[in-house]
């Protein structure tokens, strides 16, 4: 199952259980780095850019349903209208 990650406006949500907060996730990113290396040979990366990321498997944490969790709308608060 390729899945897309959550945004500002959307949210995962089991349509199984209901939950929205917990849920393991299998993910795949590859990446380039800049790495440089202090005087005693310590690096440190300072640059990165996403080459690829992929979803792999979404699984619930409450039911372990892996075929159920959904992309949905985020509900906007009162307050933020």
């Amino acid at each position: 199952m390729a899945l897309s990650a959550p945004d500002s406006t959307t949210r995962w949500r089991c349509a199984r259980c209901g939950n929205l907060t917990r849920f393991d996730v299998v993910r795949t990113t590859s990446s380039t780095q800049y790495w440089h290396f202090d005087l005693a040979g310590v690096p440190s990366v300072e640059e990165e850019s996403i080459v690829r990321d992929e979803i792999q498997s979404v699984t619930c944490r409450w039911c372990g349903a892996t075929d159920t969790v959904e992309l949905v709308e985020r509900i906007e608060r009162a307050e933020d209208v």
